[in-house]
């Protein structure tokens, strides 16, 4: 367990694992890594994409082609709210974590503070190096300037629409601004009940991811790379300024769940006509809930903000780690980067699991630019995703982050009924969350 004592561990992780802190400041030293040859693995994960993934990829000639191993798959299936926990307890009982572990985005800031990353996960640093900007999405799984994750998708946030609906309104769908979207919406709205955007009054993370995708969009961060809190800002109150406008003149439709039963009766019935929401979406939230809509769809980036911004944003996200401590930690670090960092296996994700590329470069590839979406109509969505890729917003996480969805939620419900101003929802939030985090 690198430098930090079992005592200081169990400090950080909140004292879970209390019961288990008998060795004082004893330390786990790394197991002697296995060199070569048949070694197993323990592959922990929330969703069976993954696990065909990295199934699919052992039995792949091209992506394995010259590894000095031969590994195989022991896999834990869980949900992703309760893999890091087990990973802590696991560790803390044997010293033995998952060598390959998925980690849904929230949860990663469990483990940026006090060397957490760093005691449980390999740097990966030093293999993403050669990639330069053309690797995304490393910001979110970095901590104190190393990076202890590679990301499974880019999750891009697109704008999903029924060019039908639009045509039958007699109003136009490729709108270039949030602005005259908001006009067209409210226009929708007012003659026929219809949206064009949704957005969530469930519970903290639902509000908070509202705002989430809207503000990375617009320019902005929930937090800086020290992890310092940048939600006072032109950027924060522009995000809270048009879903507050969309939720009034009715463009944007509130829901309790995007990802339940409401959202899926808004979509089946024809009452969102629109959406902006990732790229996973489409299998899990479109055609999962209204399979009878295919070829319907399309796909677009998203209007931009008058004022400045990008034409895409992020929402969501599972990063994969590997143990630190683990004999098998080599053998699992070339598999992740054979599946991760090379062409062939992101093109096996993508065919696999639907995950897009989280190489840049890969956009513009004949293997991705061929690919016509037969839900969305035979389109050839990489075109789009490809200009996305290109403006792709970066943001933070923060150790703190938890503080912050908690900060946020009561606010954005006043937003929402007009009760409050975008500038009232950045004051209240910062101070409840400066109460909740002190100096």
């Amino acid at each position: 367990m690198s430098a930090l004592s079992r005592r200081r561990f169990l400090g950080l992780t909140g004292g879970a694992m209390g019961a288990l802190a008998t060795g004082g400041c004893v330390t786990a030293a790394p197991a002697e890594p296995v060199t070569d040859g048949s070694v197993g693995l323990r592959f922990w994960t929330h969703d069976p994409s993954y696990t065909a993934t990295f199934q699919a990829a052992l039995g792949d000639r091209d992506i394995m082609r010259g590894s000095p191993y031969a590994p195989s798959l022991e896999v834990t299936a869980a949900a992703g709210t309760d893999l890091l926990t087990r990973t802590i307890t696991q560790f803390m009982a044997d010293g033995a974590p998952p060598d390959l572990l998925g980690i849904i985005i929230s949860e990663f800031p469990r483990v940026m503070k006090g060397g957490l990353a760093e005691s449980l996960f390999l740097d990966l640093t030093e293999i993403a190096e050669p990639f330069g900007d053309d690797l995304l999405r490393r910001s979110p799984y970095t901590v104190d300037g190393r990076l202890y994750g590679l990301d499974s998708d880019t999750s891009i946030s697109v704008l999903y629409y029924r060019p039908d609906e639009f045509a039958r309104a007699g109003l136009p769908a490729d709108a270039a601004t949030w602005e005259d979207m908001l006009d067209i919406g409210g226009r929708l709205n007012e003659a026929t009940g219809k949206s064009v955007g949704m957005v969530s009054n469930g519970d903290n993370t639902s509000l908070y991811n509202t705002y989430l995708q809207v503000l990375v969009q617009r320019g902005g961060s929930p937090f800086d790379a020290d992890g310092a809190l940048t939600i006072d800002t032109d950027e924060s109150v522009a995000a809270l300024d048009l879903i507050q406008r969309g939720v009034a003149n009715g463009a944007f439709l509130v829901v309790g769940d995007p990802y339940g039963a409401a959202a899926a009766a808004a979509i089946k019935s024809g009452l969102l006509v629109a959406l902006t929401m990732p790229s996973w979406y489409r299998v899990y939230g479109l055609e999962a809930n209204a399979p009878e809509q295919a070829g319907q769809w399309r796909l677009r980036t998203l209007p931009r903000f008058e004022d400045g911004g990008h034409i895409a944003a992020n929402l969501g996200g599972t990063g994969f780690t590997v143990s630190a401590v683990n004999p098998g930690r080599e053998a699992a670090l070339d598999l992740l980067r054979r599946v991760y960092l090379t062409p062939e296996g992101q093109l096996l994700r993508f065919q696999t699991g639907g995950f897009l590329p989280t190489l840049r470069s890969l956009y513009t590839a004949p293997d991705f630019t061929s690919f016509r979406d037969e839900f969305l109509g035979g389109q050839e969505s990489f075109l789009e995703y490809a200009r996305a890729a290109d403006d792709l917003p970066e943001f933070f996480l923060s150790a703190n982050n938890e503080a912050l969805v908690v900060a946020m939620g009561a606010p954005l419900l006043g937003l929402y009924a007009g009760d409050l101003t975008p500038a009232q929802v950045i004051r209240a939030a910062t101070d409840s969350y400066r109460r909740q985090v002190r100096p």
